[in-house]
This record gives C-alpha cells, sequence and structure tokens, in this order.
C-alpha cells in the first residue's frame, strides 16, 4: 500500500461503513517514535533559510523523509527546526536498524 520508506510503512488499517454501506479502508493513527531510541547517526547545521525538506534532500538524499528528520526532534512545529540558522539537527535511523542500539542497549 506504501512505498518502503514512508512514514505510514507497515501501519495496521481498518475499515468503516458509511450510512449508504459504502467501505472505507484507512490507516490507522501513527504515534511518532521516542526521539531517544533513535540512534544518532551525526548532526548537522541548518543553513540560512533552508527548509526542512530541503534539509532532507541535502542530508538524506530524498525530500520526503523529512518526517525522519522531525521524529528525531521533539517538536510540533517540524519547520521550527529550521528556523534558526546554526542549529544542528540530529540524523538518525530508526531503532531497531540492525547494527545500532537504542539508548541503554549493549551489544549482545
Amino acid at each position: 500500500m506504501f512505498e518502503s520508506t514512508s512514514r505510514y510503512r507497515g501501519l495496521p488499517t481498518a475499515t468503516w461503513t458509511g450510512p449508504d454501506g459504502r467501505t472505507v479502508t484507512y490507516v490507522r493513527r501513527r504515534f511518532p517514535p521516542h526521539p531517544e531510541d533513535l540512534v544518532t547517526v551525526r548532526e548537522e547545521a541548518v543553513a540560512a533559510g533552508e527548509r526542512l525538506d530541503a534539509f532532507a534532500a541535502r542530508h538524506l538524499g530524498d525530500p520526503e523523509q523529512d518526517w525522519r528528520i522531525a521524529d528525531a526532534h521533539r517538536v510540533l512545529r517540524p519547520d521550527d527546526l529550521t528556523a534558526v540558522p546554526g542549529r544542528r539537527l540530529r540524523i538518525t535511523l530508526p531503532a531497531g536498524v540492525p547494527g545500532t542500539y537504542a539508548v541503554g542497549e549493549a551489544p549482545g
């Protein structure tokens, strides 16, 4: 249903049946991960006037991966992440990626 790089990939679906009998399938709510559970690969500085999608394109190679940067920071408005030039943002991998460990975990 979704690309492998989508934030919605793997989420469960549900159905709703309207009064007219039509059934609609939808994706259940996505809960962002706790930023502390994400493994930091590096930190990079925001350029003056840079939008989050441009930052993602520059550091992740895809502007549509801006959600990964937003997930790594506890913000209500993702645009706030790039409001201050020079701010350093975490570039992370999702928790559980092979070869990485969540905070407090050790190699076994």
